[in-house]
């Protein structure tokens, strides 16, 4: 009689290897982070990790948009959920002061962490057009502010998006450093001052 085999169940949990991976990308960067530390963290060999994700950059591109969707996300729901701009940039600075602390995650955004040293032109075009992306959508939020006169209408859409960009990238890198929460809730507080409202 004969039988069919069936395939070997998977041996390892693939949300918990992708978030593993995620921390390693977080904290050493793309360019520093080797496929022989991706797969002593995430419990698989090479061949399996091939085999599930492809390649260290299609892996790579599997944790930002996890990223995107889990420690990134605060951003987006700050803006989003108060009911004005100045409401919103408030609590999304603060919060990032808080978010960048964090002592059970490593320290600053992932985004900008793994950008640093990149040799990788495709790696680095892509978290360009991320960081990118945040300061056109935070350039949509303020033409909608200045259509509903929380903001004057001479008010230079693109310097404060890009301001705001860099306070936030700034207070990532600052966190890496070593800076605090309080350290960063004070930068945000001054940021805030510099907004057109103030």
């Amino acid at each position: 009689m004969s039988t069919t085999r069936r395939g070997r169940p998977r041996e390892y949990d693939r949300t918990a290897a992708l978030e593993r991976a995620l921390v390693l990308f977080w904290e050493r960067g793309y360019e520093a982070t080797s496929i022989a530390e991706l797969t002593a963290a995430m419990g698989m060999g090479p061949p399996s990790l091939y085999a599930a994700f492809g390649s260290k950059r299609q892996l790579f591109d599997e944790v930002v948009q996890s990223y995107g969707r889990t420690y990134h996300a605060f951003m987006a729901k700050a803006l989003m959920e108060e009911p004005t701009l100045r409401r919103g940039m408030e609590r999304l600075l603060r919060e990032a002061a808080a978010e960048y602390t964090r002592p059970d995650r490593p320290p600053g955004c992932l985004v900008i962490s793994a950008a640093v040293n990149c040799s990788s032109p495709e790696v680095e075009q892509a978290l360009r057009a991320l960081r990118t992306s945040d300061v056109q959508a935070l350039e949509r939020l303020i033409d909608a502010a200045i259509a509903t006169g929380e903001l004057p209408a001479d008010a230079d859409v693109h310097s404060l998006a890009l301001f705001t960009s860099v306070v936030l990238q700034g207070m990532a890198h600052q966190a890496r450093d070593g800076a605090n929460r309080d350290e960063l809730e004070a930068v945000a507080t001054l940021a805030l001052r510099s907004w057109a409202w103030a």
